[in-house]
């Protein structure tokens, strides 16, 4: 079975020969091409090289063509702050001076847009209808979010209505980016909402599901295949995710894939991911890959499961790591080879830190686990949250954040005993896990240590 067919009927929850293969690449096309992130995220051509360099090298049945999600929000007036290596990050929020009538009007047809359909029509000339191309959007809590800033979490609760009129909005521009995509030859829309993962069940029914479920429909009436993105731990939403109106639901390794699995049986929904995305992927060797894929695909099984990473591949991951995913995805051969040396695979030894006395320090120490707060959303808000709690307590606090995207960073959320991310830790105890405070419960929380 061709490529894009194979994946198309395991997003359509069906029984498949072998495990479609999905590399969520994004700036690491630009490590590829041996560019920076802003060359390769400001200009088509350099997109289409990018892609399709990465289609000879992984062999994928399924890509993205761009991982951006600020490209919305770019055009509705928030400002980027560029990387060499990262995609770019909001940096203002529009609707925190101004009203969302005063917004810049959105559409398709200006600013990057103009480079990504130009990407789209040179991958589409090349791949033909081989390998299926997905258009990524942003959800409509998210863009919310960067519009709004961290006042979103209070408009939840003092705000509703201003709050569900700016998701309403955000719903409308998801559309219009869905319609774009559809337009410039994608079958798959993924509608990839991060600050899912930081909300309650509650919440997330009222402020979420009804209108990702607009876009979700929109994208059936159009003869697409839709999937939810989410990353991060949204454990606690996964089953009102199932519930939407999409076909797949995708997930990082925050979340337990058997558990999602059995959800998705009973939803009929298939799912993806959920390899390890920097302790493997990026720091671990091609046999600790192969292990972390074959650990997913014995899960997945050939039912509606697509292997992928749980989010945009890092900048620097290895393409020999990669490769050797490809290699036992299509050659059962080599994944025999692979499972035998695996099973004499020893263990690597690990970064340790030892954390210090922190009753000795006069200032109180918080300390923000995240992926990476200048590429993670959910790791730049609650970043963010902790640097506005604080505004007032600088001589009296010391902010540090410890990115999983490096080694020490993994070492000190294991010496934290942290188990998802984006966590503040205070004084090295846990005090908010995966969910971002609203400043005055942070602000409280810290005061408690002073």
């Amino acid at each position: 079975m061709p490529s894009k067919q194979l994946l198309l009927k395991a997003l359509k929850n069906g029984a498949t020969t072998r495990i479609p293969w999905v590399p969520f690449v994004g700036v690491h096309c630009a490590n590829i091409l041996n560019i920076t992130a802003t060359e390769y995220l400001q200009n088509g051509e350099n997109i289409a090289k990018g892609i399709l360099a990465a289609i000879e090298l992984y062999k994928p049945d399924g890509i993205p063509v761009v991982f951006d999600l600020q490209l919305e929000a770019e055009i509705l007036g928030c400002a980027l702050q560029w990387a060499d290596k990262l995609p770019p990050a909001v940096i203002s929020h529009p609707l925190e001076n101004m009203e969302l009538d005063a917004l810049p009007e959105f559409s398709t047809q200006r600013g990057r847009y103009l480079e990504i359909a130009k990407a789209c029509r040179l991958i589409k000339a090349k791949i033909k209808d081989d390998i299926a191309l997905y258009g990524l959007i942003t959800g409509p809590f998210t863009l919310a979010l960067h519009l709004l800033g961290n006042n979103i979490f209070l408009d939840m609760l003092n705000n509703q209505q201003k709050l569900k009129e700016v998701l309403s909005f955000c719903t409308e521009v998801g559309i219009k980016s869905a319609d774009f995509y559809i337009a410039n030859s994608c079958d798959i829309i993924a509608v990839v909402d991060p600050m899912i993962s930081q909300i309650s069940p509650e919440h997330f029914r009222q402020f979420c599901a009804p209108y990702l479920n607009e876009i979700f429909d929109f994208i059936r009436s159009k003869d697409r295949l839709s999937s939810l993105f989410v990353c991060g731990d949204a454990t606690r939403n996964l089953e009102d995710m199932c519930k939407t109106n999409c076909d797949n639901i995708s997930i990082d390794e925050n979340i337990s894939l058997e558990y999602l699995k059995n959800l998705s049986r009973k939803y009929t929904k298939s799912f993806g991911g959920n390899l390890r995305l920097t302790s493997t992927l990026l720091f671990g060797s091609k046999l600790e890959s192969q292990q972390n894929a074959l650990e997913c695909m014995q899960i997945g099984e050939k039912h509606g499961f697509i292997l992928a990473p749980g989010c945009d591949l890092p900048y620097d991951c290895p393409q020999e790591n990669l490769i050797a995913i490809t290699e036992i995805v299509h050659d059962d051969y080599k994944k025999q080879i692979a499972e035998a040396l695996i099973a004499d695979l020893e263990e690597k030894p690990e970064t340790l830190v030892e954390l210090e006395d922190y009753t000795a320090n006069e200032k109180v120490i918080i300390e923000v686990i995240t992926l990476d707060s200048g590429s993670c959303p959910p790791c730049y808000y609650m970043v963010d949250a902790v640097k506005k709690a604080t505004t007032e307590l600088k001589d009296k606090v010391e902010i540090r954040e410890y990115k999983i995207s490096t080694k020490i960073g993994l070492a000190y959320m294991k010496a934290l005993k942290v188990k998802a991310i984006p966590t503040i830790c205070i004084n090295g105890e846990i005090a908010f896990s995966s969910i971002i405070p609203d400043v005055d419960s942070l602000k409280a929380k810290i005061r408690e240590h002073l």
